[in-house]
């Protein structure tokens, strides 16, 4: 069985990561691309007119690691609302406050809010200690969220001593309460093989529970698998609306592959119109893949009017961040003076460098 090369971060770490990024091929004429990884040679240009975007068989995402835990409040106790409404508009003091208060009657949501601020240095000096015992308090008395965030802080040893056996118990203690962000990180060791042996099917298992709950990583992740047919049956149905799903949630790599898959009319109907549109907003969001692509569309007028000045922003755009591509190169050599300068400028102002 192929086996999806989805990396793991030696500690999971409760801080923004990168974003991933796709693997994709340029237009169906032009030939493979080895993986990105190993630098490939930028794609040829499409041969056809009628060409399009096509991914390659990639390889699954390295998704994103979930940023920070959010206590969710406990409906049927308005004290904790109020540490929560206070946290979502940013008065992180008047959350430590409320938060304390409500944590010395037990309330272990008021807890779990207490490590994440103390964790995250919101309205307090960060302190990893102290939100370790709040966490732990919190996740003894049943807290799923705590459990979670309780895990990563003993995989990365925040806080104490690093502990992988007692983090993965907790995080399949929180994955069983229905902690999405815990079925994901879970589903990530299991396709790892370190820590856990690899079980790709388990994995599969756990991105779904995460995926239903609507964790865009895990839509995204989970896509892949019905993609490649990795621990599930091949499904390019499947894929394609877990992608949509995770696109309609901003996840960028799954905008540019539904995107892809609109314009090829791969396990969805053809619209190329909305595929070009999501190139854009993907474009925009910064990634180098989508750049790349919606270049080659804007140039050789593929499902849309030609706009060589657009596409070769996009081009140059791309380029800066490891997209080249020398058929590209060069057709931007032939361009008229005018049009090429307009182009370099718009990629300059882009890029914030005019």
């Amino acid at each position: 069985m192929k086996l999806p090369r989805i990396t793991i971060l030696a500690t999971l770490l409760l801080t923004v990561p990168a974003a991933a990024q796709l693997q994709i091929t340029p237009p169906v004429a032009s030939p493979s691309a080895p993986a990105e990884k190993q630098k490939p040679k930028p794609p040829a240009p499409p041969k056809k007119k009628e060409a399009a975007p096509a991914p390659k068989p990639s390889a699954p995402p390295k998704p994103a690691l979930p940023a920070t835990v959010i206590p969710a409040p406990a409906t049927d106790t308005p004290g904790v609302d109020m540490v929560f409404g206070a946290y979502q508009r940013g008065q992180y003091k008047t959350a430590l406050d409320l938060a304390t208060a409500r944590a010395a009657t037990g309330d272990p949501k008021a807890m779990t809010m207490l490590g994440e601020l103390y964790s995250n240095a919101m309205g307090i000096r960060r302190d990893y200690a102290k939100a370790l015992a709040w966490y732990k308090r919190a996740a003894d008395a049943g807290d799923r969220e705590a459990m979670f965030a309780l895990a990563m802080l003993r995989m990365s040893g925040r806080g104490g001593s690093v502990d992988k056996g007692e983090a993965v118990k907790l995080m399949a203690s929180a994955a069983k309460l229905g902690e999405p962000k815990a079925a994901y990180n879970l589903a990530l060791l299991y396709l790892d093989g370190q820590t856990l042996p690899q079980d790709v099917k388990r994995a599969a298992e756990l991105l779904r529970q995460a995926a239903d709950a609507g964790l865009p990583e895990a839509q995204y992740a989970l896509a892949t698998f019905y993609k490649e047919g990795t621990g599930v049956p091949k499904d390019p149905e499947k894929a394609t609306r877990l992608l949509q799903a995770a696109s309609l949630a901003d996840n960028v790599d799954a905008e540019v592959e539904y995107a892809i898959a609109l314009f090829n009319g791969t396990g969805t109907p053809k619209d190329q119109p909305a595929a070009i549109a999501l190139l854009r907003k993907a474009s925009r969001q910064g990634s180098a893949i989508a750049q790349n692509r919606l270049a080659w569309v804007l140039i050789n007028g593929v499902g849309t009017n030609v706009d060589k000045v657009e596409g070769f922003k996009w081009h140059l755009v791309a380029k800066t961040a490891g997209k080249g591509d020398p058929e590209l190169d060069k057709q931007l050599s032939d361009l008229p003076p005018d049009d090429r300068s307009k182009a370099e400028a718009a990629a300059r102002k882009w890029l914030g460098t005019k």
